[in-house]
């Protein structure tokens, strides 16, 4: 397929979006249409934790015009998301069902990390851009309806990837429960986000140089019309003269003056108080509004799954640079996890052809590996059921919800006995079937490096008559690794039908 037309829904908090796109190798991605259409889904959300009947069905009437937008199109293919108004809600399964039943549309959830990873990656397009700026110290923020989010890249390298609760809309609607003078409400607004942004600084930025700062969102979008609207790249002396400009002002000239829509003027001084606060507490030098929203990144996704276009930015590499991250702050075994990671991933690839995984389960065995020490840090009696808590505390950039549950099992189980009853609520038969895959590979994996002192640092598989020979050429003694290595067989045997055999080469 040369060219393609492709729509993406966004179901945010605060508005319905739908952007019509043609992707063509030549091209890269073009918008042909944009209709959005103010909705407050999180009002309900974040007031009763519940999207109320009225609600649902307005959604549902605005979602079913958007399809015949769609049909106008033609369009060969689209993706529809829902965001933190809805993975939030209480009664979220009825509200999809009710959405599929009436529109006949497929509305996802995204995860928070799924969500930013997208939008993410709209601004990863922007190739020659985000390359330059990633050069020097720049974090990500993106200000939502809902949320904060924000991503520290260090020397090209993302280094830590975190939600704060601080969402315009959200700010909004605790305000609105307030009494008090708007002097009053900007500053229990203040408040709110200098403590959660020093606590950011404390934890994750440290004394780490923030030079630039890339401010995504609804409320970046619009702060963008005020603060040199002109130009994509603004320094931090002319955002603060436009905040200055900004609170002085009632949202009636607000509106006026920057021609905003009067429902999101509400969300721009909570958003440019967050934003100022991150760049007082960074130090940074230059903002830059790339003008990106999430449809561009559900755009960007669908042409990379359909091989449209290729991005030169490996994403999997800031996947696994968290997950290092997240083990690094639990001190897990550095040494350890690089042999162990680079063991198991050669006994993947040999098994190719008897596990009928692809790339995707390849990246979560990894991770799983990356992340199978960590428990230790809570408990050394009890590291799986830690590790497991650890995992499905902490967002990991670009994996989804059920991924997580995946990587969390797998190290649960490296270190306990598998259950395949366990979680079969959570747990549907492919998740359980591939957890207890990747596990049975972790497993002899592991026992490979019980005593920690790297001892197979070069093996061998092959696979014969029903035996997987793990061949090493390692002149000490492995009477440990051969002793764990005995007992985690049965399970790999278990699952696969095939016997790993650990052996040295003859004559070592």
């Amino acid at each position: 397929m040369a060219v393609a037309t492709f729509a993406a829904i966004d179901v945010g908090s605060y508005e319905l979006e739908l952007t019509i796109y043609e992707i063509s190798p030549k091209k890269g991605i073009a918008q042909l249409n944009r209709v959005r259409k103010v909705i407050g889904l999180g009002r309900d959300t974040y007031d009763r934790g519940i999207i109320s009947y009225d609600r649902v069905d307005e959604m549902c009437k605005l979602l079913s015009k958007f399809k015949g937008v769609m049909a106008e199109f033609q369009v060969d293919g689209y993706k529809a998301y829902g965001t933190s108004a809805i993975r939030e809600a209480e009664n979220r399964e009825v509200v999809l069902d009710q959405i599929k039943v009436r529109t006949g549309l497929e509305v996802e959830v995204l995860s928070n990390s799924e969500q930013r990873f997208l939008c993410y990656k709209a601004i990863a397009a922007k190739e020659n851009e985000f390359n330059n700026i990633i050069q020097k110290g720049t974090a990500i923020a993106e200000v939502g309806s809902g949320s904060m989010q924000i991503s520290v890249f260090d020397k090209d390298a993302l280094v830590t990837t975190q939600n704060l609760q601080l969402g315009a809309l959200r700010i909004h609607q605790i305000l609105a429960k307030t009494g008090g003078t708007n002097s009053d409400k900007k500053q229990i607004i203040q408040e709110l986000i200098d403590n959660d942004i020093q606590t950011f600084k404390k934890l994750f930025l440290k004394e780490r140089e923030v030079k630039n700062i890339i401010a995504t969102g609804v409320c970046a979008l619009y702060m963008g019309r005020g603060a040199h609207a002109d130009k994509q790249r603004i320094s931090v002396q002319e955002f603060q003269e436009f905040y200055q400009a900004l609170r002085d002002m009632s949202e009636e000239q607000i509106a006026e003056k920057y021609d905003i829509p009067a429902e999101f003027v509400a969300l721009i001084v909570p958003g440019a108080m967050v934003y100022k606060k991150l760049i007082e507490i960074t130090g940074a030098e230059m903002v830059w509004l790339p003008g990106v929203r999430l449809g561009d990144g559900i755009a960007a996704e669908y042409a990379e799954q359909k091989k449209l276009l290729r991005f030169p930015h490996d994403f999997s590499q800031d996947i696994l640079v968290a997950a290092r991250n997240i083990a690094k702050r639990y001190m897990s075994d550095k040494e350890h996890s690089a042999i162990l990671e680079k063991n198991v991933l050669n006994i993947f690839d040999s098994m190719r052809k008897y596990h009928g995984l692809g790339k995707r389960e390849r990246l979560l065995l990894q991770i799983s590996t990356i992340l199978h020490d960590c428990g230790k840090y809570i408990s050394m009696r009890t590291p799986g059921e830690c590790a497991y808590n650890i995992i499905m505390s902490t967002e990991i950039i670009g994996v989804s919800h059920k991924e997580r549950e995946i990587i969390a099992n797998v190290v649960k189980y490296n270190t306990m006995e598998f259950d395949y009853t366990a979680d079969s609520y959570t747990l549907n038969k492919d998740m359980r079937i591939i957890i207890a895959k990747l596990t049975a590979i972790l497993k002899i994996g592991n026992a490979m490096d019980r005593s920690h002192k790297q001892k197979f640092k070069d093996i061998r598989v092959s696979i014969k008559d029903q035996q997987m020979f793990l061949t090493t050429d390692s002149s000490e003694n492995i009477m440990l690794e051969e002793s764990l290595f005995k007992q985690k067989a049965d399970f790999f045997e278990e699952v696969y039908g095939i016997r790993p055999v650990l052996r040295k080469k003859k004559g070592i």
